[in-house]
């Protein structure tokens, strides 16, 4: 669900900019435009494409990134849906963001949750910064309490974080979509 919403706004924001973007088919594995009417088209979708004034972006789903062998919920590459192959995702430099969505609402799980994807943004910043790489780094997460608020807050005090939202607050998602589209 988490990703749908995600998705589902990343879209709207897209539409309403007039920015034309394409869409990878989960099971065909297939890149198409994005038809004008698209409801449902997040049940199946793997990626996104759409261009900015610094060039193509390519966000993609659950990538498991070759150089250190670990699943990153949110992938977002510096290049169009054509370019986008398995090179490119073992390439470092071509990774601008990356990103954990945690989607579970349930209280007494979120500490649960932003323990897995600390976990991950720290193996992220790691093995980057041994290529001397700093891409950008964010957290999304349903289910946010007080003490993970703290320390998502320290990340991004630190720069060890450059963005967080809360999914289940609106002006929060719309936020981190306008950043993410706009790297």
């Amino acid at each position: 669900m988490a990703q749908k919403k995600l998705t589902r706004c990343i879209i709207s924001y897209l539409k309403m900019s007039g920015r034309k973007c394409r869409w990878l088919h989960s099971e065909t594995k297939a890149w198409a435009e994005l038809p004008n009417h698209d409801a449902d088209v997040e049940l199946y979708l793997r990626g996104l494409c759409w261009k900015t004034s610094k060039g193509y972006r390519t966000l993609i789903y659950n990538v498991t990134v070759p150089f250190f062998r670990n699943n990153v919920d949110l992938s977002l590459f510096n290049c169009s849906a054509i370019e986008f192959t398995r090179q490119i995702a073992k390439a470092p430099d071509y990774y601008i963001a990356l990103g954990e969505l945690k989607g579970g609402i349930d209280p007494s799980g979120a500490d649960e949750h932003w323990k897995t994807a600390r976990t991950a943004l720290n193996r992220i910043n790691d093995s980057f910064s041994k290529r001397n790489l700093k891409p950008y780094t964010f957290f999304i997460g349903a289910a946010i309490e007080n003490k993970m608020a703290s320390e998502i807050w320290q990340m991004l005090k630190q720069g060890i974080l450059e963005n967080a939202a809360n999914l289940t607050d609106e002006n929060q998602v719309v936020s981190i979509t306008r950043w993410l589209c706009g790297l």
